[in-house]
């Protein structure tokens, strides 16, 4: 059931977003593209179950790749009732709910923390792994709120 502010479903894909995602028309690329596509979509799904795996950016990547492969899948991946909202949220705007930028600050915390407990590594490899977390949460943080 569609709520006040949800974004509607998503038929077929070549339509919707900033960019227009055009179908490669090469079988081999279609190929790859599609075989990528399922690859990411397995990891993103692992993903929404193991903790510090990430699930958006991989479903994010394999809906990339299935908008150049199966529009089929795209248009599933974009409708599926749990992951759908926040792609296609990501996709018309470059948004990110914030509850899952909650929950990337979390996981990148512990991410950072389980690192420097079980590797003890030096202070330079330490700043530089804590400077790219500090990145990447930057970046989370400071793409719009969305579904």
């Amino acid at each position: 059931m569609q709520q006040p502010g949800d974004l509607p479903p998503v038929e077929h894909t070549s339509s919707g977003g900033a960019e227009a995602i055009v179908p490669v028309t090469n079988k081999w690329a279609r190929g790859l593209y599609l075989t990528a596509g399922m690859i990411l979509t397995g990891i993103g799904i692992l993903g929404a179950f193991l903790p510090l795996l990430p699930t958006t950016i991989f479903l994010i990547m394999a809906a990339w790749c299935f908008g150049r492969s199966s529009p089929r899948f795209e248009a599933w991946l974009l409708n599926h009732p749990h992951f759908g909202p926040s792609l296609r949220a990501w996709r018309v705007s470059g948004a990110v709910p914030r509850r899952a930028k909650y929950l990337a600050f979390t996981g990148m915390a512990a991410g950072y923390a389980i690192f420097y407990v079980s590797a003890m590594p030096r202070w330079p490899t330490a700043l530089a792994v804590g400077v790219a977390m500090l990145g990447s949460a930057l970046y989370v943080g400071t793409r719009p709120d969305g579904a």
